[in-house]
């Protein structure tokens, strides 16, 4: 009786947290028109040591904060990037959904530069950190 009661609460422990891991690779489980039709923006900085990432944008510049993932250099990724706060990200390079945090918005190249360095110091001297250049043509949204 006591195997039987232990292995039904096993199973029934992988059974729900098993079920509560999310997926969000793109299987067809969400609208990707939805997201297409969201603001566009290119990943432009993107380093392994700072939890932040820029992002322009048809306005400006974008600073995101990561929750988890940080996307590549490079990648083309769709959402809001034009209001403060915590909202998730369509990585359409990657295909699949991921959560950011909008810290700054409609930056120049030289204010998203200053609030980078703000959030994520360089020490040296003579040290800077150039974005990279944005490779698709914007649409205003």
């Amino acid at each position: 009786m006591k195997k039987i009661f232990t292995l039904s609460i096993v199973s029934l422990a992988v059974f729900v947290f098993s079920s509560c891991s999310r997926d969000y690779y793109y299987d067809g489980g969400f609208d990707e028109s939805y997201w297409l039709s969201k603001e566009a923006g290119e990943v432009v900085y993107s380093d392994s040591y700072c939890n932040y990432y820029v992002v322009e944008t048809y306005y400006g510049y974008t600073i995101i904060r990561s929750t988890g993932y940080k996307p590549y250099e490079g990648s083309l990724v769709y959402g809001n990037f034009s209001n403060l706060g915590t909202r998730e990200f369509y990585n359409r390079s990657s295909g699949f959904l991921f959560t950011g945090t909008v810290t700054d918005y409609w930056l120049s190249y030289t204010d998203a530069q200053y609030a980078l360095d703000y959030y994520c110091p360089l020490y040296g001297k003579g040290v800077t950190r150039e974005f990279k250049k944005a490779t698709i043509q914007f649409e205003k949204k």
